[in-house]
C-alpha cells in the first residue's frame, strides 16, 4: 500500500499549507482511517487567487499557440511518468482498484495530448463581402475559469476543468472535491511542472460553498464548470447568472439500458455488469436502469443476478479486486433507504442489498428486479452499486421509460437491428448514447448532457470552445 502524499494548495504557482490556515481530515474508505490533513484557503487565498488569475490570463492568452501546445504535451508525459504513484494516492483517497485509478490517470494524459493538438486547430472564418469590405469571425478565450470538481473521480473531473480551458488560452482556478484531493493536486502540479504559469492554474480547498461563493461573487471570473449533482448544479447555476457568467454542468444521471431480445445476451451481461459496478456504481453514467424486452428478461435476470455474486470487492490494492469501497459512508446510508424503500413498494431483491462488514465502507453488489415505478431509487440517482431490472413489453415503451425522467447524460443500447439503432439514437433524449458498448465516454469527443443532467460540453473540440467567445470585426 502506497504512502499518501502531503496536502496543499497551489496559488501563484507555490505550495501553501499550515499558517494558521483551517484543515479537514482526508479519509481512507477502505479502512475508515484518517491519511491525510488539508488546509483551506482563506479569503485572502482566494483573493490572491483571483488576482493571480487576471494576470495569468493576460500571460498566458498571449503564449504563442505553438508554446502552449509543447507545454500541455510535457505535461501530459509527467503525467505519465507519474501515473503510479498517482493512481496509488487515488486509491487511498478513493477507493476504486488501483488499476482503474492508474487508467483514470491516463487517460488525462491522453486528454491534454488531444488538446495539446486542438490548440492549433481553433480557426475563424471571413465572410464573403463586396470589394473594399471585409468581415471576420475570430474566437477569443472567455477570460479566467472557475472549476468546481467531484469526488468520484479525482483526476478526470479536475483535468475536465483545466484541459480545454487551458487549450482556449485561459487561465483557471480549480477546486477539486477535499474529500478526495490527491489527484487534483497532483494535475495542476504536473502542469506547472511542465511550464503553466503559476497564475495560469491554481487548485484552492474550502469549505464548498464558501469558496464557490467567495469566487464567483468577482468579476474576475468569466465562466464556471461543475461537476456534481444536479441540486448542487442548480445552486451555482444561479450564482453564475448573478454576474451573467457562461457555465457548464455536467450534473447527474440515472442510465437506461435498453435490451433487445435480437442482441446477443451474455455479450450484454459480460460488458454491462462490470460497467455497473465499476467504481461501485459511483459514476454519473453508470448503467442503472436495465429495460429488458419481454422475451429475453428472464434470461438476462438470471444471468446478471449470476455475475453480480461473483463480483470481488475488496480494498483496491489487493490482487483481484474487481469492485471497491464506496468512498463515504454518505453512500452506504443512501443506499439502506433506497434499497429499504424499493423493498417496501414490492421490488425483489436478488442480490446484495447489505454493507459489508464493519470497517471501511464496503456494499455488497446488489440487484433488484420488477422494480415499482414509483420507488424513489427509480427516480433519484442511487449512485451506487445497484442495478434495477425491470421487463418491458418492447421499443416505444421502453424509449418512454428511459425518457420519463428529467434526467438525460448517458443512455445505453443493445439491438442487432440497424433500423432500431437509428430510431433510438434520433429518439432517446441523451447526450450521450453507446449502443451495442458500454464506452460513452472518449477524449476527441463531447461528454455531457441535456435536461437536468446539465448542459455544455468537455472533452474534444467543443471542450475548448465552450471556454471561447465568438467576436465578429467588420472592416468597411
Amino acid at each position: 500500500m502506497a504512502d499518501y502524499p502531503s496536502l496543499h494548495l497551489l496559488i501563484g504557482g507555490e505550495q501553501l499549507s499550515g499558517g494558521g490556515r483551517e484543515s479537514e481530515d482526508v479519509v481512507d474508505p477502505a479502512t475508515g482511517e484518517t491519511i491525510g490533513t488539508l488546509p483551506r484557503a482563506t479569503g485572502e487565498d482566494l483573493d490572491r487567487a483571483l488576482e493571480g488569475a487576471r494576470r495569468g490570463f493576460r500571460e498566458w492568452r498571449d503564449t504563442s499557440a505553438d508554446k502552449r501546445a509543447a507545454i500541455l504535451t510535457k505535461a501530459a508525459a509527467l503525467i505519465r511518468e507519474r501515473a503510479r504513484d498517482i493512481g496509488q494516492a487515488m486509491t487511498r483517497e478513493q477507493g476504486k482498484p488501483v488499476k482503474e485509478a492508474i487508467g483514470e490517470t491516463i487517460y488525462c494524459a491522453m486528454l491534454l495530448e488531444f488538446y495539446a493538438q486542438e490548440i492549433k486547430r481553433i480557426y475563424g472564418r471571413t465572410l464573403v463581402r463586396p470589394a473594399g469590405q471585409r468581415v471576420e469571425v475570430q474566437y477569443h478565450p472567455i477570460g479566467p475559469v472557475a472549476g468546481f470538481a467531484a469526488w468520484n473521480f479525482p483526476a478526470i473531473n479536475v483535468m475536465r476543468k483545466i484541459g480545454g480551458a487551458l487549450a482556449a488560452g485561459c487561465s483557471v482556478i480549480v477546486k477539486p472535491s477535499e474529500e478526495t484531493p490527491a489527484g487534483g493536486i497532483a494535475m495542476v502540479q504536473a502542469l506547472l511542472d511542465a511550464g503553466v504559469p503559476g497564475d495560469a492554474v491554481q487548485c484552492v480547498f474550502g469549505v464548498p460553498d464558501t469558496v464557490s461563493r467567495h469566487l464567483l461573487a468577482s468579476p474576475v471570473i468569466r465562466k464556471v464548470t461543475f461537476t456534481g449533482s444536479t441540486a448542487v448544479g442548480k445552486h451555482l447555476a444561479r450564482l453564475a447568472a448573478d454576474d451573467l457568467k457562461v457555465a457548464t454542468m455536467e450534473l447527474g444521471g440515472h442510465a437506461p439500458v435498453l435490451v433487445f431480445a435480437d442482441s446477443d445476451i451474455d455479450a450484454v451481461l459480460d460488458t454491462m455488469v462490470p460497467a455497473k459496478y465499476r467504481n461501485a456504481g459511483q459514476v454519473c453514467v453508470s448503467p442503472t436502469r436495465f429495460l429488458v424486452e419481454e422475451p429475453a428478461f428472464e434470461k438476462f435476470r438470471d444471468g446478471f443476478v449470476e455475475r453480480a455474486k461473483k463480483v470481488v470487492v475488496g480494498n483496491g490494492f489487493e490482487d483481484g479486486t474487481e469492485m471497491g469501497p464506496m468512498a463515504n459512508s454518505r453512500g452506504l446510508d443512501s443506499m439502506e433507504k433506497l434499497l429499504g424503500n424499493a423493498q417496501d413498494k414490492g421490488a425483489k431483491l436478488l442480490a446484495g442489498g447489505s454493507r459489508i462488514g464493519n470497517r471501511g465502507f464496503f456494499h455488497e453488489p446488489t440487484v433488484l428486479s420488477e422494480v415499482p415505478q414509483d420507488a424513489d431509487i427509480m427516480n433519484h440517482e442511487p449512485f451506487g452499486p445497484v442495478a434495477l431490472i425491470n421487463p418491458m413489453a418492447g421499443e416505444e415503451a421502453m424509449i418512454e421509460e428511459a425518457n420519463r425522467l428529467p434526467y438525460g447524460l448517458a443512455a445505453y443500447a443493445w439491438t442487432d437491428d440497424p433500423a432500431r439503432r437509428r430510431r433510438l439514437a434520433a429518439e432517446i433524449e441523451t447526450g450521450m448514447l453507446a449502443i451495442n458498448g458500454a464506452s460513452v465516454s472518449a477524449v476527441d469527443a463531447p461528454f455531457g448532457g441535456v435536461k437536468w443532467s446539465g448542459y455544455g460540453s468537455e472533452d474534444g473540440r467543443e471542450g475548448v470552445m465552450a471556454c471561447m467567445v465568438p467576436k465578429a470585426v467588420h472592416e468597411g
